[in-house]
């Protein structure tokens, strides 16, 4: 989302669970695209809000697997904020071989590529 669009929007990561590092293939299929993730923590969003960022100032949630749709409905049922489920394949566990495994994380980023290009226009960056 960043790299399509810059500053135009404010723009958070959170998950159900903090899982901390990042997956190795997904920071190699990124990278692959010019997005640096290596640096990049995972955050629950529990953490989100304990590291100060209010749930009420955010307009939209992309939940990208049934799990964090349930979390983001719970959280934000006092708030005007819209959820969006995006059922994007999820490649963790897919495959043996490493060729396979990347061939599904690119899937998966191209998923996620097309879904925000569709809702928010082509990129701006």
């Amino acid at each position: 989302m960043k790299k399509l669009y810059g500053t135009e929007c404010y723009i958070q990561s959170a998950g159900v669970k903090s899982d901390l590092e990042i997956d190795g293939f997904a920071i190699t299929v990124c990278a692959e695209i010019g997005v640096e993730l290596s640096r990049h923590r995972s955050r629950s969003f529990d953490e989100m809000e304990d590291w100060g960022d209010d749930l009420s100032s955010f307009d939209l949630v992309l939940a990208l697997s049934p799990a964090s749709q349930r979390r983001a409905l719970d959280l934000t049922q006092f708030y005007h904020i819209d959820v969006e489920y995006w059922p994007i394949l999820d490649p963790t566990g897919l495959g043996d071989a490493r060729d396979t495994r990347l061939t599904a994380y690119r899937q998966t980023r191209d998923q996620i590529t097309q879904r925000l290009t569709e809702r928010f226009g082509p990129a701006r960056t």
